[in-house]
């Protein structure tokens, strides 16, 4: 007990830090409605501005690997924190196409420093604890992006104005950054190699991280319309199913943590393969509303620990610096987010949007199918 007393501080601080990548993350989505009018752009060219958001997480990444591996995460947790309060509100304000891209490129590479550095910082507690920890910091993250959409569309629903509504969003993250900064750990590394692709055991973490980030990204983008076109839904209950999701994800990742010091890893990942596997497969042959939002309850809970499992293993591996590896893993996750919907979306015009999930359910296979490589490999 004394060596948990005596990381408390760094403990609350890496909570902090995941509240705060997810509760500024989400709080960008109800506005982006009024973004699109203020800047006259149509679809496509509003497409291709959100394109920049995920340009600037995917190229900031494996830079923040190689930082944090030199100096420590703290540095790179504080920059890309008191980034997102910066940019959230300059997206906002933004009145042209291009201020918007540039703004957006740069709150999406703040996201993308915050995302890796608070990771490899929630290994080094990890590690300082000698204890499974990883499911209850990302279960913050989930917890903040649940706060952060519904103060965001209540702020909206109050007829508040965005810019207000994105200034008092800022401030509750900066209090939190503020409050993580004095628990931050000051630990640096030994000094990596200036390039390490990734490799061995990496690639694996870095494959599945993509396929468990693209199922969470299939169901926020078609899981609505998957249920409309089965005709299980009338449109406007059809968001309760991703809302049953997060909240699943949300209990799963509180529990995680003990679940997995009581099951281990191993078995943790098999049962969450197959819980996952069983609720997708739930979703596609309900014939009942009820059932099919149980499936979407079923996914969450499912994949909840896949993720912090595979961030856990990242640090563990001796293969390159666990900076290294966890923002390699990091990354690969984010192209399965940024990647995978239009993926599903190709998928489900040559065939149908039902055969795409049952396509990412067969993906997620490979789950408990290398549950073994995973556990024993790192």
């Amino acid at each position: 007990m004394a060596q948990y007393l005596s990381t408390k501080k760094a403990r609350l601080a890496t909570r902090l830090s995941f509240f705060t990548a997810g509760f500024v993350m989400a709080c960008c989505a109800p506005f982006f409605p009024f973004i699109k009018l203020s800047v006259g752009a149509d679809e496509r060219q509003f497409g291709l501005l959100l394109l920049c958001f995920g340009l600037g997480s995917i190229i900031t990444m494996p830079a923040v690997g190689v930082v944090c591996a030199r100096y420590g995460a703290r540095s790179m947790v504080l920059l890309g924190g008191f980034g997102l309060v910066v940019f959230l509100p300059a997206i906002v304000v933004a009145q042209t196409s291009f201020m918007l891209g540039s703004m957006l490129f740069l709150f999406g590479a703040s996201l993308g420093t915050i995302d890796v550095a608070m990771n490899v910082h929630g290994v080094e507690v990890e590690s300082l604890e000698k204890r499974s920890l990883m499911s209850s910091f990302h279960a913050q993250f989930s917890i903040g992006a649940l706060c952060g959409a519904g103060l965001m569309t209540l702020s909206i629903s109050l007829n508040i104005s965005i810019i207000t509504a994105a200034l008092v969003g800022a401030c509750v993250a900066l209090v939190a950054m503020v409050l993580a900064s004095r628990g931050l750990l000051d630990s640096r590394a030994q000094e990596p190699p200036a390039l390490a692709l990734p490799h061995g055991i990496v690639l694996l973490l870095g494959l599945l991280a993509a396929i468990a980030f693209l199922v969470e990204g299939a169901v926020l983008d078609w899981g609505a319309i998957l249920i409309i076109d089965q005709q299980l839904t009338a449109p406007k209950n059809a968001g309760v199913g991703y809302i049953l999701f997060s909240v699943a994800m949300v209990i799963g990742r509180l529990t995680g943590s003990k679940v997995v010091g009581l099951w281990g890893e191993f078995w943790v990942l098999i049962t969450s393969g197959m819980i996952t596997i069983f609720g997708i497969a739930t979703v596609l042959l309900a014939t009942l509303e009820f059932f099919a939002l149980m499936g979407f309850a079923l996914i969450g809970l499912g994949a909840a620990n896949i993720v912090p499992i595979l961030f856990s293993a990242a640090g563990r591996q001796t293969v390159m610096p666990a900076s290294l590896a966890i923002a390699a893993v990091t990354t690969t996750g984010y192209a399965g987010v940024l990647v995978g919907p239009a993926m599903v979306g190709f998928a489900a015009d040559l065939t149908s949007l039902s055969t795409a999930f049952w396509l990412l359910a067969g993906l997620i296979t490979l789950v408990p199918a290398t549950a073994y490589l995973v556990v024993n490999k790192t």
